[in-house]
């Protein structure tokens, strides 16, 4: 026996529905295939972006949901076929939405990274310019109150202990002549 689809005539509107139908159904499951693809992709890409970018994490999770249930989906699509020809496309509306949005904040988020790292090295260039000057500048002020206090204190007060001592011999009393006799209690040295 031959089958009723075999024994179809061309000219027959019939055959010609029964190929649109069985097109439809290749596109539908190259489309599928795509989007099985894509949405592999996107699920492998969320994984590498999880460990990079911590406030996207619930996104790309939602996203790998949807994913999944695309999947379970296209499993039942000979059952359902209207049903989830409408939700593919929707989904892949929000899957093309997310990657962009994904892709705005991975570019936002290189830019912020690489705008703290410019400003963290030249914080510590700063820092480190800074350490250097004051470094000189109390080098300089060690130098400057070695010379010019500490220094001169030193010979004004050898100054004045020389000054102290030449008083000390003018006003010191006349000693007493040899020929006087001492009492004990100058005698007594101790």
């Amino acid at each position: 026996m031959t089958s009723l689809a075999l024994q179809m005539s061309t000219t027959d509107p019939m055959f010609w529905v029964m190929v649109v139908v069985a097109f439809s159904f290749i596109v539908i499951a190259i489309a599928m295939v795509a989007i099985a693809v894509y949405v592999n992709r996107a699920v492998k890409s969320a994984g590498r972006l999880e460990d990079k970018i911590e406030p996207l994490i619930e996104r790309v999770t939602a996203m790998t949901d949807q994913g999944k249930e695309i999947v379970v989906q296209g499993k039942l699509i000979a059952e359902q076929f209207n049903a989830v020809s409408g939700h593919l496309s929707t989904a892949t509306m929000h899957f093309s939405e997310s990657l962009a949005i994904i892709k705005g904040e991975v570019a936002e988020l290189r830019a912020l990274v690489s705008d703290t790292a410019v400003e963290a090295r030249d914080k510590v260039e700063l820092v480190s310019r800074t350490i250097d000057r004051t470094h000189k500048q109390v080098a300089m002020t060690t130098d400057f109150v070695q010379t010019k206090v500490i220094e001169p204190a030193r010979e004004l007060a050898a100054i004045m202990a020389g000054f102290r001592r030449g008083l000390e011999v003018l006003v010191a009393p006349v000693p007493k002549p040899i020929n006087q006799t001492y009492g004990e209690d100058e005698m007594f040295i101790g």
